[in-house]
């Protein structure tokens, strides 16, 4: 592996869940409006602190490269959920894309799942 690929890869990791970090942590701090928000779009409360818990500590597990391939398996799946629930909406070219943006996310989470965390990560020092 060259110098480039082993930087590259926990660059990316970080660069990929940096959005889910910071996404995870201002629910918190907007929870009411988050809740309202969730509730205004069919999702149940129940399901917020199981949002802010994936995206807050999914980030930084996908960060540090611990449990990579699992983590990101979930992260693309709740990108692709979140694209549909909030996002699908063909008359608005905003909201299509962020509609895509949510499933070019997912894409990057799915090469994590087949190729792993790479260098610098918990996951490489393992040997997973």
């Amino acid at each position: 592996m060259n110098q480039i690929q082993t930087l590259a890869a926990p660059a990316g990791r970080a660069l990929l869940a940096l959005l889910f970090l910071v996404a995870g942590l201002q629910k918190i701090s907007t929870y009411e409006g988050t809740l309202g928000y969730m509730a205004s779009q069919g999702v149940p409360g129940f399901t917020l602190p199981i949002v802010i818990a994936l995206e807050a500590l999914g980030a930084l597990a996908i960060i540090v490269g611990w449990r990579t391939r699992l983590v990101a398996f979930l992260l693309a799946g709740f990108s692709l959920v979140s694209a549909v629930l909030f996002h699908f909406k063909p008359d608005d070219a905003m909201q299509m894309t962020m509609f895509l943006k949510n499933v070019s996310i997912a894409g990057g989470f799915l090469l994590l799942v087949a190729h792993g965390a790479g260098a610098y990560s918990i996951d490489n020092r393992r040997g997973s």
